[in-house]
Formats: structure tokens, sequence, C-alpha cells
């Protein structure tokens, strides 16, 4: 019985044990599959780990990176992390059913999430980082309710980030950032009490913050950087974040102010809020974040002062507040912080004095008050208690003063920025204890003396630039020994001697400035065979001799090459088209040569060209070859002036088709100027004065919609000026000493943005527009010698901006408006040599005029100074007198035209009726005799004016005053005009009764418009 029992019972645990050890091991071999299923998607990395370790002879606990659970022997962890991986992940991962942590991070894994992995209901810990993953961040994942940690950082996840991640009551870690997920970000993140650190920077994310209804007491950390978030703080946001202690959200469009309830986050130890819209003052409970180390709220608009309680922030390492609008002075207190590292006021409205340092600050290393408003002097002893400090940017303001000598205790300075002040002195020879000095930036002041040669003790030096000061002497030879030395600008000094040849051995150098000094002497012919990395070599404005250096085309990262305003002289290499990233040529200003203007065509392989200047060199000569249209198509600046260049302008020049500014003038180009100009839209100014071109001013220039500046001056260019011209943008045009002819262009008065306006010395003949008046912005007027008549206009009187006005030497009557005495800013004014009449205006500007301005108008009067005639007699003092004259003089002579034009007609009839009958049936009747010219001309004693006007004015009428008995004149005159016109012989020379009526009423307008003013 009892062997029985015990047979029995070792048969069920025998049984059971083979169904444990079955289970165990399909169990097991459903994890072995899942794995081997992903070896077979994955490209092994460099270390080959799966291949030699996933071998089904070995354990699967037993493989790289596999860890098994000791309870259920399964796997329960997967680490690949950084093995280089290349694959995707297959959808049998879910059968690792007992998976926790599953890492993968810092390979190069690509696709989707399987959905399968939602399976994974046991996992906590998720890192899939630093890969390539893309598609939308899966839903799922807020299934799996025990995960702690999800790690998506660096891939290509897109879309909206999912609802259901707040659902993930247990998430302690999201990290999302570097993405491009966009949306909001879900609202129920905030309701995850368990979170602790949220990152979601730089991703495309939008909307608001949103707001935290409850305490969030374990949350640490939060990081929006780099989104486009916008809208304010959630009001209450930072009343249930007790424990935060860092907030990044940077880089966004957040507006508003800082809510004073941030001073409730006690532990919050960084704060980055810089790169928004934030607004208003600082809120004065800030300095109580006692905690606070991190604080950046550079790039907003915050304004108002930085409050003196800063220094309540005792633990404050690194303080930035740039580019915003703070103002008042910067707080003493700030250098009593002893803790700080770092503080940057870059670009506010700060002004007063640098504050003193009373004590040491022996963490800090950068200090930036650069572009503000500040003045004085620096401190003497300011220096002595940052031994630390390694950069220090004082540029950009109004420090005045000299270079305390306390600076250069300061050994471990790297960069020091003085530039665009109103420091002063020598530099003191104590800057070569700066041995650790590598960036030294003092230009835009008023240093002056020599250099020192001490500066050979900055070995480390990369960058010395000092230009705009008064430095003298000669250039150290010692610079030379500065052989890390990668730029050194000199420019702009009172500097003497020869460039120091060994400057050109510095084969470190990028960029070489020594413009418009004093120099002498010639430029190495080596020049360009020690300079590998040179991209800049700017020698313009000195005295330097000798031909082009040939070598410098060697320097083929070359690319702004600046020499005019010297003495070079030679021919312009042909090799120059050897420097193929060359963007800046100015050869201009010296006496070089080049034979048929060859070295164009080799600039032809600089495809990067923008400026090319040559200008004022006498001796190159020659055409432009047709070979310029295939200069680069970035050419945006072309000089050729006085280059005795001659023969025509070549039709290719449209090819420019970037062209901006282009100078010819004074060469002796002739020929036309080509139409393809109209295909440069982008010119903005066009100067081809004084040459030879003839021809018309091609209609091709108005469809130049950016052209400024237009001078065509001194050319024999003719025909009409195009109407069309000034319609766009034109502000400059000069078209003066040509042969234009025709009228002044109808539609100038809409030419609106014109400031400037020469048409003097052509042959431009009608009336002046009254539309010139609409050009408001018209600084500068001239129409001299032409063969303008009429009037000058009394809306000219509108150009209140109006400086320079010359309308002499035309055929202008009438008299000068009175309205021009309104224009206040009118400092040159010429009228001379014309038929003007009347009283010269005395008020506004006219008292300041000469003689010369008004000389050669015979019936001028005015101030004796002015060498003109007194006007002694009264002017009319009401229309009464005008209506008066109007009776007794023109209506009487128009009742006698058309007597005479009636009688005529009568004739007429008379004479057609006439023809009908017989000569024999004629009565013998009276005949009107007909008055020869030379009867005419004896009677009215030569055509005089009284003789004439005696026969049909009342002699009295005309022994009024000068200016009156002129008006009366010229109407009397123009009405028996009209008289004879009507009378003559042939009746196709008549005038009808409508052109009669027309020009009695011409006629009466100028009389009253020629009376003076009661």
């Amino acid at each position: 019985m009892g062997n029985t029992f015990l047979s029995s019972s070792l048969l069920i645990i025998f049984h059971f044990s083979v169904a444990t050890f079955c289970v165990k091991s399909a169990t097991m071999l459903t994890d072995q599959s899942a794995l081997l299923a992903l070896k077979d998607l994955v490209t092994n990395g460099p270390e080959n780990f799966l291949t030699t370790n996933w071998s089904s002879s070995v354990p699967v606990c037993n493989w790289f990176g596999v860890t098994c659970g000791s309870r259920h022997d399964r796997v329960t962890a997967l680490n690949l992390s950084g093995l280089g991986l290349v694959g995707t992940l297959p959808p049998q991962l879910g059968n690792l059913s007992f998976l926790s942590l599953l890492s993968i991070a810092n390979n190069h894994f690509h696709g989707t999430l399987p959905v399968q992995l939602s399976n994974l209901k046991r996992i906590k810990h998720i890192n899939f980082g630093n890969n390539s993953f893309d598609g939308e961040i899966p839903s799922w994942l807020g299934s799996l309710t025990e995960l702690r940690i999800l790690f998506l950082y660096y891939n290509n996840f897109n879309g909206a980030i999912p609802q259901s991640l707040g659902h993930l009551s247990k998430l302690e870690f999201l990290w999302l950032y570097n993405n491009q997920v966009s949306g909001s970000i879900p609202s129920g993140i905030f309701n995850i009490s368990s979170l602790q650190d949220i990152d979601l920077s730089n991703n495309m994310l939008s909307g608001s913050i949103p707001s935290i209804s409850h305490d969030l007491v374990s949350l640490e950390s939060i990081d929006f950087t780099s989104n486009n978030l916008t809208g304010h703080f959630p009001i209450d946001m930072f009343d249930h974040l007790p424990g935060l202690k860092t907030l990044d959200l940077s880089l966004n469009m957040l507006s508003g102010q800082i809510p004073a309830s941030l001073s409730k986050c006690k532990e919050l130890q960084s704060i980055s809020l810089s790169y928004n819209q934030f607004e208003g003052s600082l809120p004065p409970e800030i300095v109580n974040l006692s905690s606070l180390q991190i604080f950046y709220i550079g790039q907003n608009q915050f304004k108002g002062e930085i409050p003196e309680q800063i220094m309540n922030l005792t633990r404050l390492r690194e303080f930035d507040c740039s580019h915003n609008n703070f103002l008042g002075p910067i707080p003493f207190s700030i250098f009593n912080i002893s803790s700080l590292q770092k503080i940057n006021l870059r670009n506010n409205m700060l002004s007063g004095s640098i504050p003193s340092v009373s004590r040491d600050l022996l963490s800090l290393e950068s200090i930036d008050f650069s572009s503000n408003n500040l003045t004085g002097g620096i401190a003497n002893d300011m220096f002595d208690r940052i031994p630390k400090l390694n950069r220090l940017f004082l540029g950009f303001n109004m420090l005045s003063g000299r270079i305390p000598t306390s600076l250069f205790k300061c050994k471990e300075l790297q960069v020091l920025s003085l530039a665009y002040n109103q420091l002063e002195g020598s530099l003191p020879v104590e800057i070569g204890n700066l041995s650790m000095l590598q960036f030294f930036f003092i230009g835009q002041n008023n240093f002056q003396g020599e250099i020192p040669r001490q500066i050979v003790n900055l070995t480390l030096l990369r960058q010395f630039d000092s230009p705009f000061n008064n430095f003298t002497g000669t250039i150290p030879p010692q610079i030379g020994n500065l052989k890390n030395l990668e730029l050194l600008n000199l420019g702009v000094n009172n500097l003497v001697g020869s460039i120091p040849p060994q400057v050109f051995n510095i084969s470190t150098l990028w960029k070489i400035s020594v413009i418009s000094n004093q120099l002498s002497g010639h430029l190495p012919s080596s020049i360009g065979l020690r300079l590998p990395n040179l991209e800049g070599l700017y020698v313009g404005g000195n005295h330097l001799v000798g031909p082009f250096p040939m070598s410098i085309t060697n320097a083929s990262k070359l690319t702004d090459l600046e020499m005019s305003s010297n003495y070079f002289s030679g021919s312009i290499p042909d090799t120059l088209g050897n420097l193929r990233n060359l963007t800046y040529l100015h050869l201009g200003f010296n006496n070089l040569t080049a034979s048929g203007m060859s070295f164009l065509s080799s600039l032809a392989n600089c495809r990067g060209l923008e400026y090319l200047g040559f200008e004022n060199n006498p001796l190159v000569s020659g055409e432009l070859p047709g070979l310029i249209g295939n200069l680069s198509g970035s050419l945006q600046t072309f000089l050729a002036s006085r280059c005795d260049i001659r023969g025509s302008i070549p039709s290719e020049i449209g090819n420019l088709s970037r062209l901006i500014r282009m100078e010819l003038d004074d060469n002796v180009l002739t020929g036309l100027i080509p139409t393809t100009f109209g295909e440069l839209k982008e010119l903005q100014s066009l100067s081809l004065m004084e040459n030879k071109l003839q021809g018309s001013v091609p209609y091709e220039l108005c469809q130049l919609n950016n052209l400024a500046f237009l001078f065509l001056t001194s050319n024999n260019l003719s025909g009409p000026i195009p109407s069309c011209l000034g319609l766009n943008n034109l502000l400059i045009l000069n078209l003066s000493s040509n042969s234009l002819s025709g009228p002044l262009p109808i539609d100038i008065g809409k030419w609106n943005v014109l400031t400037s306006m020469d048409l003097s010395n052509n042959q431009l003949s009608s009336d002046i527009p009254t539309g010139i008046a609409n050009l408001k912005d018209l600084t500068h007027f001239s129409l001299s010698n032409n063969r303008i008549t009429s009037f000058i206009p009394k809306s000219f009187g509108d150009l209140l901006s109006l400086e320079f006005l010359d309308l002499s030497r035309n055929n202008l009557s009438g008299e000068i408006p009175k309205s021009l005495e309104k224009l206040p800013y009118l400092k040159y004014f010429n009228v001379s040599f014309n038929r003007l009449q009347g009283e010269i205006p005395g008020g506004g500007p006219f008292g300041n005029y000469s003689f010369e301005s008004f000389e050669g108008n015979e019936a001028l009067c005015g101030a004796t100074r002015l060498h003109v005639p007194s006007c002694k007699t009264k002017h009319l003092r009401n229309s009464k007198a005008r209506t008066k004259l109007t009776i007794y003089v023109a209506l009487p002579i128009a009742f006698t035209i058309l007597v005479v034009a009636l009688i005529i007609m009568i004739l007429r009839r008379r004479k057609r009726k006439d023809k009908l009958l017989t000569q024999e049936d004629l009565l013998p009747i009276g005949t009107w005799r007909r008055i020869s010219y030379h009867e005419l001309h004896q009677a009215t004693d030569g055509f005089s004016d009284s003789r004439l006007l005696d026969q049909v004015v009342d002699p009295n009428l005309l022994s009024t005053s000068e200016r009156e008995r002129v008006a009366a004149n010229d109407c009397a005159l123009s009405i028996l005009q009209v008289g004879l016109e009507c009378s003559a012989e042939l009746p196709d020379g008549r005038l009808n009764m409508k052109e009669i009526v027309t020009r009695l009423k011409k006629i009466r307008a100028k009389f009253l418009t020629d009376q003076p003013l009661a």
C-alpha cells in the first residue's frame, strides 16, 4: 500500500515536472525566435556582437545584451544601445511578454514602430533615442500602463503627440526632443502626478502651454525649447510646481510678463526664457529665488531697470539679460555675487558708469556690457579682483579715458573687445603680459602713438583688429612672428613706412587690411605664394608703388582684393581668372594698363564675382569686348569710368542680369545706348555721362523699375525725353548738356519720388508743365539754357523741399510768382536772361539772392541792390481797375474786330451772289479799297505800338504805370493780330468764328493774369 502511494506520487511529480519543463522550453523558444527575428532584420555594427553571440547553440540568457529573470527564466531586458546597428524592428518583439526594459538607443534603426510592441504589458523602460525612426508616435504607447521611462529623442517622428500618453499614470521621464512632432502639447501630460522630467524641445509644437490643475510635486524639469509655442504663462502654473528646478522655454514666441508666482518655485536652479516676446519689467519677487544659478532672459522685450536686489541671488552663476530694453544703471551689487561666472547685459539701453569691483570674484570668467550707453572711464582697480577673467566685451558704448593697467593682471584673458568707444591714449606696453590673448578688438577709438612692439609676446593671438584710430609710426615687423594670426586689420590710421614683408609669411592669415594709411613701398612679388588661406587683401588708399604683383593670382582662396587709390603700375594680369572664388575686385585710381582689356575675359572664370572696379586708370584703353556678357551672373557693381574706353557699348551688357550699379562716365564711348539695358531689372544706378553717345534715350530704360539714379550728362543725345522715364522709382535724373528737344514730358508730374532733375543745356521747348508741382520731394531742378516759353507756374510755391531752382537762359515771360516766397529751403535761384517783367519778390529766401539771379530781364523792377529799376508806381488796388481796363481797352478792340469781320462776311456773300449776274447787269457800287502792306507800314509808323493803339484805345488808359502799360500793349497787339488774320486775302487763311472766340478768351485770361494783385 505504501509502495503504491509512493509510486503514484513519484509518477505525478514526474508528469508535472515534464509539463513545467515543456512550458518553460516553449516560452523561452518564443523569446529566442523573437530575438532571432530581430537579428535577421539587423545589419551588424562594426563589432559584430549579434553574429558572434546570438547563436542557437548558446542559451538565450547568455546572449549579449539579453537579461533573463531568475523567477520565470524569461527575457526581461534587452539592451543593444550604441552598437551601430542598422535595420528595423520585427513585430515578433511584441512576444517578449516579460520584457521590462528595451533600449536600442544610439543606433541606426529606422522605419515605424510595430504595433505588436503594445503587447509588452510589463515594459517599464523604453529607450529608442538617437535613431532614425519615423512616422507618428503611436497612440498604443498609452496602453503600456507600467511605463516609467519613454525616450524617443533624436528621431524623425512627426505628427501630433498622442493624447493617450496622458494615461501613463506611472510615467516619470518623457523625452521627445529633436523630432518633428507638431500640434499642441497634450493637456493630459500635466495630469501625470509621477512625472519628474519632460523634454519636448526642438520640435514644431504650437499653441499655448497647458494649464496645471493640481500639484506636481515630483516634477523637476520642463524643457520646451525651440518650438513655436505662443501665448502667456498659465496664470496659476507655478502654484503647483513646488519642486521645479529647471525651466527652459527659450526659442519660442511666448509673450506677456513673468508671473510673480514664479518666486514660489523655491527649488528653481535654472531659468531660460531667451528668444521670446516677453515684456514688462522683472518682478521684484524674482530675487527671492535663492537657489537660482542660471538666469537667461535675453532676446525679449523686457524693460525697466535691473533690480538692485539682484545681489540676493547668492548662488547665481550665469546671468544673461542681453538684447532687451533695460535702462538705467548697471546694479552696483551685481559684482557682490561671489559665485558669478558669466554676466551678459549686451544690447540694452543701460547708462552710467561700469560698477567697481569691491570683492574678489574668483569665479568670474566673462563680462559682456557691449552695445549700451555706458559712459565714463574704466576704474583703475576694476580688474585687480577678477583673476580668472577670460572674456571682456565693452564695445559699442561711449566709454572714455585710458585702458586701466589693472587689466593686464588678467593673465587668462582670451578675448578683449573695446571697439567703438571714445578711449584714448597710447596702447600700453603691458599688453604683452596677456600671453593667453587670442582676440583683440580696439577699432573705432581715439588711440594714438605707435603700436607697441611687445605685441609680439601675444603668441596665441588670432585676430588683431584696430581700424579707425590715430596710430602713427610704422607697423612693427615683429607682427610677422605671430604665427597663429588669422586677421590683421590696421586700416584707417596714420601709419607710415612699408608693410613688413614678414606679414606676408604668416600662413594662417585669412584677412589683411591696411587701407587708408600713408604706407609706401612695394608689395612683395611673392605675396601670393605663402598665404594659402588668404581670403581678403585690402591695401587701398595708400602710397604704394610698383607693378601689380602677379603672384597674387596663386592665392586660390582669395575672395576680396582691394588695391585702389595707390600708384600701382604695369598691366592688369590676364591670370586674375585663376582666382575662382573672387567676389570683390577693386583696382581703381592707379596707373595700371590693360592691352585690349583682355583681363575682362579671364574674369569670366570668377563665377561669384559681385564687385568689379578699375575706374580712373587712364592708361587702360581699348573697347569693351562682347565677352563682357560672360562675366559672373552675380555681378552687381561695374565701375570703369575715366579709362579711355572707346567704341560702342556692347549689347551683351544685357546679360549681366544682377547688375545694380554701372559707371562708364568720362570715356570716349560712341554709338547708341544699347536697348539691352532694359534687361537689367535689378539696376539701381547708371552713369554714362561725359562720353560721345548719340541717338535717343532708349524707352527700354522705363522697364527698370529699380532704377534710382540716371546720369547721361554731356553726350550727344537727341530726341524727346521718354515720358515714362520717371514713373518708377527714379530719384535723381541728369540729362544735361545734350541736344534733347521737344516738350517736357507730359507725365512729368507723375514722377513722384524724384528728388533731383537737371535738364539744362538742351533744346527743350514748350511751357513748364504745372504738374511739376506734384513732385513734393524735389530739391534740385534745372532747366537752364533751353527754349522754354510761357510763365513760371505759381504752383512752384508748393515745392516746399526745393533747394535749387535754375530757369535761366530761356524765353520765360510774365512775373516771378510771389508764391516762391513760401519756399523755406530755396538756397539757389536763377531766372536770369529771360523776358520776365514786374516786381521781384522780396520775402522769404529772396532777401538772400544777388543781382546775378535776375540780370538779363529788361522789364523787372525791385530793390536797388538787384540792379533793376525801382517799382515806383503803386499797384492797382482792387479788381475794379482790372475791370476798367478790360472795359475800355479789350472791349472796344474786340468790338472793332467783330465789325470788321461782319463786313467781310457780308462782302463775301454779296460776291457769291454777284457771280450769278452778267457783267452788263452790274450796277456801279462803291468797292472796298485794299490797303497794301507798304501803306499800312507807313501809316502806323513802322507798326509802332503807340501808333497802333492810338487808333482804337483811349490814350489816357495807356498813360498808367509801366507794368500796366506793358500789359495793355500786349493785349491790344494780340487783338489786332487776330483782326489781321481775319482779313487774310485768301479765304483758307482766315479764322473762323470759333477760332476767334477761343483766341479772344485766351487774350483776356492773359491780360488779367498780367495785372498786379490788389
